[in-house]
């Protein structure tokens, strides 16, 4: 019976997509574990031992078939020379980007298993694996779109354009330091190897089939050579290139709340591969109820369905996602019963209060406002707000721009207020402007002389 598998028996089947009684879970518990030991996120990613402790914990309050040993996109940056910013209660983010600043390419060296904190981790992976033979561990790498981004800064994105060349180049050694990695967590004893590369959202089919698709499958070819199985982690609204995602031939991809579950099952499943998500992580993990929690649980596993899905967050758990609010989902996962009380009873409906924003506008300045997941702890809308920020720069006083975070209340009202569907997505006077793409600064530059000037016109 599924009921009683292991949880890695359970989540290797699914990935294998097979026909399961029981939807395997894998929660997310990033940062969201230093919250569980009551110490801060920096702490937490520096230390071995609270890695260990951390997701120990998780293990015992959720029980999951399955869970990451980190969530932190930055450690092969840091590594390779980026600066980073550690805020108190999320993952770091890179504040310098190597390439940008005079650093050469071939100047870079391939980092290896004792470079930077790459040692801490595969410590407390090994330990971990020892702890929990039968819990499918997952280890997270950098995609090397991601880490190119990292790099290069937004400029990448006009120099896929204008110098392809350098772009690519930048992109190999990405591929290189991604198997470096990869190979890191296998030796540790990882089940699953997760290439995690939410800035992909961010660019178009072609651009994704020409810079990452030769990448990624590469990636993904190294780990099935290894034996191991590997998963396709985005993040955004990266609908458009799901199908060229499936023809990398990872062995799963895991999607946010920003795509449609029902579409991803029908495209990975046609695709033979399996699929997880998408919680969604703030309203309703972060800010909902035990309730809120077993009922989006249940709608994702009723949409996902029993054959080769993984029910996961969307992301990296927020870092004060109630605990409880967890343990619910872990109850509902191996309770049939409360699955069915649930489908036989109506949701509550609740209605989110939109904000009065007539004193928000102004009749001579330009208001952009970015609705983000969290600036602080996702790379693709930490991106948005730099280019916002480089973009409004030029023009002074002229520009007024706000990040609303959704992990907040505020951000939520928002969100709902300026009738935002996507994150991130940058607003412009009350226009949806860009959504789930970060435009090139001069182009964002351009928009905001355009607004201004309407503006002088009446």
């Amino acid at each position: 019976m599924d009921y009683k598998l292991a949880g890695s028996a359970l989540v290797k089947k699914a990935f294998n997509r097979e026909t399961l009684q029981r939807i395997p879970w894998v929660p997310f518990a990033g940062v969201h574990a230093a919250k569980l030991l009551g110490i801060g996120s920096e702490e937490y990613l520096k230390s071995s031992s609270h890695i260990f402790n951390g997701v120990s914990k998780a293990v015992e309050l959720y029980k999951p078939d399955g869970i990451p040993v980190v969530f932190d996109l930055q450690i092969e940056a840091e590594a390779l020379g980026c600066r980073l910013n550690w805020p108190d209660n999320s993952p770091p983010s890179v504040i310098s980007h190597p390439l940008q600043e005079g650093v050469e390419i071939e100047d870079l060296r391939l980092p290896g298993a004792f470079d930077g904190r790459i040692p801490v981790v595969m410590d407390a992976a090994a330990k971990l694996r020892e702890k929990y033979p039968d819990i499918a561990l997952y280890g997270l790498i950098t995609g090397p779109f991601t880490l190119a981004l990292h790099l290069m800064g937004t400029d990448i994105f006009m120099k896929m354009f204008e110098d392809p060349e350098d772009v690519n180049k930048v992109m190999s050694f990405c591929t290189d330091v991604g198997k470096m990695m990869a190979d890191c967590y296998i030796r540790a004893g990882c089940d699953v190897v997760a290439m995690v590369d939410p800035m992909t959202s961010q660019i178009d089919p072609a651009s994704f089939e020409t810079f990452v698709s030769p990448r990624a499958s590469d990636i993904f070819s190294f780990i099935r050579e290894k034996q191991s199985l590997s998963s396709f982690f985005v993040c955004g609204n990266a609908k458009q290139n799901i199908e060229a995602m499936c023809r990398c031939k990872p062995d799963n991809i895991s999607i946010d709340e920003n795509i449609p579950l029902d579409y991803v099952r029908e495209v990975a499943l046609a695709n033979d591969i399996s699929f997880g998500g998408n919680m969604r992580l703030t309203t309703v993990l972060l800010m909902g109820t035990p309730e809120d929690s077993q009922r989006e649980a249940l709608d994702c596993m009723d949409k996902g369905g029993r054959e080769g899905f993984v029910l996961a967050p969307g992301c990296d758990l927020p870092m004060d996602t109630p605990s409880e609010n967890l343990e619910a989902v872990t109850d509902l996962v191996h309770d049939e019963m409360r699955q069915g009380e649930l489908r036989a009873s109506a949701a509550p409906v609740t209605e989110v209060e939109k904000l009065d924003l007539g004193s928000h506008w102004h009749d001579d300045k330009v208001v952009i406002d970015i609705i983000t997941l969290d600036s602080a702890s996702c790379a693709p809308c930490q991106y948005m707000v730099d280019a916002v920020a480089r973009a409004s720069h030029p023009f002074g006083e002229k520009v007024i721009y706000k990040e609303h975070k959704i992990t907040g209340r505020e951000g939520v009202q928002m969100m709902a207020s300026l009738g935002v569907r996507n994150l991130p997505t940058i607003v412009i006077d009350g226009n949806i402007e860009f959504i789930s793409q970060i435009p090139p600064v001069g182009k964002l530059g351009e928009k905001i002389g355009d607004y201004l000037k309407s503006k002088k016109a009446d």
